[in-house]
C-alpha cells in the first residue's frame, strides 16, 4: 500500500497498525515493531506543541499513571519504569502531570523551548510530611 493521507482514504477504510503480526506487543520495543505505512507512529506531532512535559526520574516512584492515562502512547517505559517521554508524538496535553501522584510530581509542563536541564535543577522541594 503506499502512503496515503489522511483525506485519501475510504470511508470505513481499516487501518491496520502493523504489516504482519506481533506475538509479544508489549514486550516489542516502539522502534522493533513493524508498523503499517497508515500507523502514525512515523508521522512526528511534535510541532503542534506549545508546552511539553518534563520528567524529573528523582521524585519517579514507577506508578505507571501517566503511561496509562497518556493519550497518545508517548511515554517510555521498560520493565514496568518510566524511562522517559517520546516527543515526537506527545501533543502536550498535560493528562500526565495530573494523573502524576509524587510531591513534587516527577512530570511537569513547561514552554516548549524551555531547556530541560534547567527546569530539572529548578524543580521544587518534596514538602516535608508533619
Amino acid at each position: 500500500m503506499a502512503n496515503k493521507g489522511w483525506d485519501e482514504f475510504e470511508i470505513g477504510a481499516m487501518l491496520r497498525s502493523f504489516d504482519g503480526s506481533i506475538d509479544d506487543i508489549a514486550g516489542t520495543a516502539q522502534v522493533d515493531r513493524a508498523y503499517s505505512p497508515s500507523n502514525s507512529y512515523t508521522a512526528s506531532v511534535a510541532d503542534w506543541r506549545l508546552v511539553k512535559p518534563v520528567f524529573n526520574k528523582d521524585y519517579c516512584i514507577d506508578c505507571q499513571f501517566c503511561w496509562i492515562y497518556c493519550p497518545d502512547v508517548s511515554i517510555i517505559a521498560r520493565d514496568k519504569k518510566m524511562i522517559g517521554v517520546d516527543m515526537d508524538h506527545c501533543k502536550g496535553c498535560g493528562i500526565c502531570v495530573e494523573v502524576c501522584p509524587t510531591n513534587p510530581k516527577s512530570l511537569l509542563m513547561f514552554p516548549e523551548q524551555a531547556e530541560e536541564e534547567a527546569e530539572i535543577a529548578s524543580w521544587p522541594a518534596k514538602d516535608e510530611e508533619k
